[in-house]
């Protein structure tokens, strides 16, 4: 079922993300309220809600992805119907602002989920690569594999060194929003996935910094860094130097310039399955969250 759980979309940015579902032999069911509109959410609290709670209560459903983030998720992730969620787990996919729905799950359900790109699809954004590692994340049980590049704008982002450990995060400013809320998980001995968009790079380093005081970094296995988009300001200092500066002394591996994000060519990985990161051969491999 396709699902708005937060800002609201489009019928013709959703019609492209309806063609590639059905053409992997999916049969995609618009969520009731999918695409209602109250000012920048998609829909009253009440209804973004009630199509989750549809969804994970239908058995014919069988995955949930959400069409794109925005801003709402935090606002209902208190009336999801958590008992449905454990008596029948379904793939939900989706980032940005959904990484609150799914950290929601998490603490909820331990329900394994997807972070990848929304049904509202841009072609230009996400080629065909993109498309091709969300097939195999929704569909297949293989695990996934993704390659750091050193030409991104995180890639000089490293510390040396091998963690394991359930993949656990997503987008840094939703993540920073849920310290001190039920959903903050604990991520000792986990290894963290951040990523983010427009935000400059003193606003990363207060978030950065938000999670370092609140304890939310300590124990961690290791952190995989994401893409940071548009993240660029008239300062000198950049995204990557402060990145470098408040994960380098964790004492943890740290991989940056992995594919996952708001940046093109994004691909799609688990979170809350089994993950190793590696920084000689930098790579991130994650367990399916398929079952």
């Amino acid at each position: 079922m396709l699902v708005s759980p937060s800002g609201p979309t489009r019928p013709e940015r959703v019609a492209r993300g309806i063609e590639l579902l059905t053409g992997w032999g999916l049969r995609p069911v618009l969520a009731p309220h999918v695409y209602a509109r109250h000012g920048y959410l998609a829909g009253t609290d009440d209804l973004r809600a009630a199509d989750l709670n549809a969804a994970f209560a239908d058995p014919g459903i069988r995955g949930v992805i959400c069409t794109r983030g925005g801003y709402g998720a935090q606002r209902i992730v208190d009336a999801i119907d958590m008992a449905a969620v454990r008596r029948d787990p379904k793939v939900v996919a989706g980032f940005s602002d959904i990484t609150a729905l799914q950290l929601a799950l998490w603490r909820g359900a331990r329900l394994a989920t997807v972070h990848g790109p929304g049904a509202a699809w841009l072609d230009e954004r996400t080629p065909l690569r993109s498309a091709e590692s969300l097939h195999a994340a929704l569909t297949t049980t293989a695990p996934v594999t993704l390659t750091a590049d050193p030409d991104a704008e995180t890639g000089t982002v490293r510390v040396p060194g091998r963690a394991t450990g359930p993949l656990l995060g997503g987008n840094l400013c939703l993540l920073a929003a849920t310290v001190g809320t039920p959903d903050m998980p604990d991520l000792t001995g986990a290894v963290l996935v951040v990523e983010d968009v427009q935000e400059p790079p003193y606003k990363v380093d207060r978030m950065l910094t938000h999670l370092r005081r609140a304890g939310a970094l300590t124990g961690l296995a290791g952190v995989a860094v994401g893409q940071f988009t548009h993240c660029a300001d008239g300062w000198a200092t950049t995204v990557a130097d402060v990145l470098t500066e408040r994960l380098g002394d964790l004492g943890v591996p740290v991989l940056g310039g992995l594919p996952v994000g708001h940046g093109t060519k994004q691909l799609t990985v688990p979170l809350g399955t089994p993950a190793t990161l590696d920084t000689t051969t930098a790579t991130l491999t994650v367990a399916s969250a398929v079952r």
